[in-house]
């Protein structure tokens, strides 16, 4: 099980809700199952709407997937990531904070979300 918290001016405070790890559901569809209001618009990773921020709350090693092409382009015509970022993020093994919730599939650890 993975604590999602969701944090964002949008809402009255941060929820945190449980995902289960291995059921490959994105960060948007959690978001949906639990009435969180991340915008979004195409749901397939081309328009970049659904950008967010996540943090890793625990001392492990992230285990979020790495950037999908589609995520590095968004991310990088929205000025949330660069080129440089793109390529750290590669060579160290470690995603960088800005995803698309539409991509980001949640896994086993504790993440905080902004949006």
């Amino acid at each position: 099980m993975a604590n999602v918290t969701f944090s964002s001016p949008a809402m009255n405070k941060d929820v945190t809700v449980y995902a289960t790890a291995g059921d490959c559901h994105t960060l948007l569809a959690v978001a949906q199952k639990n009435k969180l209001p991340i915008h979004f618009e195409c749901e397939n990773g081309e328009c970049g709407s659904c950008a967010v921020e996540v943090s890793i709350l625990s001392n492990r090693q992230p285990m979020g997937m790495h950037l999908t092409e589609k995520e590095k382009v968004a991310l990088k015509l929205a000025g949330k990531i660069s080129r440089e970022q793109i390529e750290q993020s590669e060579l160290s093994d470690i995603p960088p904070p800005w995803r698309l919730a539409c991509q980001y599939i949640v896994r086993d650890e504790d993440i905080l979300v902004k949006f």
